[in-house]
Parts: structure tokens; sequence; C-alpha cells
């Protein structure tokens, strides 16, 4: 079994690899904002696992950010900045592999931002 600061580490890994494809989706303006918001929302998953992995906070097999972020909160972990504002990339987690979602606007910045700052927060953390 994994040490709780390995498997962190490895979660922070693969959030590395999902951020790496968001920002080169990012930059084609021809990708789909669902496979840019896609590999978002796998980033901040993976950053909010690492996080509860370091503290050995258990949690089901899940794709909701909430649901993460509520696991740190009650166990009086610190949450990443702005997690209110995550949520709003649950839906493609999911929903964009099977179905189309209705997207009024995805801002792609914005989403750039909030994932490097959940990233800060989580290396914080675990380095």
């Amino acid at each position: 079994m994994k040490q709780p600061h390995d498997l962190a580490q490895r979660y922070l890994f693969m959030a590395d690899r999902d951020i790496k494809t968001m920002a080169l989706l990012a930059q084609i303006p021809e990708s789909d904002d669902e496979a840019v918001g896609f590999h978002a929302q796998q980033a901040v998953e993976k950053c909010l696992k690492a996080v509860l992995s370091l503290h050995q906070i258990p949690f089901r097999k899940t794709h909701d950010l909430g649901e993460l972020i509520d696991l740190l909160s009650d166990a009086g972990k610190p949450t990443p900045p702005e997690a209110t504002e995550l949520e709003f990339l649950n839906p493609f987690a999911v929903t964009f592999r099977y179905d189309v979602i209705d997207l009024e606007t995805f801002d792609r910045n914005q989403a750039k931002d909030l994932i490097e700052k959940v990233r800060i927060w989580a290396r914080s953390l675990i380095s």
C-alpha cells in the first residue's frame, strides 16, 4: 500500500498531465470547450484527491468536486481557493462524455486561472 505522501504525489503528477493537455487544447480555437473543460475538471479532481490522500481522508469514486471539497471542510482541512467557483466544472466529468453540454459561456482563461490556483494550493500542502 502506498504511503499517503506518495499517493498524494501520484495524484499531483496525474493532475499535471491534465493541466498540460488542457493548456494545449485551450490554445487551439477549433478545439471544443467541452474537451478543455473535461481536462480542467480532471485536474481539479486529482488535486483534491491528492490533498485528501495526504490527510488520509477516505473518499468514494466520484467526480463531484463539491463532494470532495466538503470532505476536506468536514475534516477541518483547508479547501482550495475559490472553492465555490469550482463546481461549474462538474458537468464536464461525465455529461461531456455521454451527452452534449449546453454551454452558454466557457471562459478558457478563467478556467486556466482557477486550475493554476488549485494546483498551487495542493502543491503547497503536499511539498
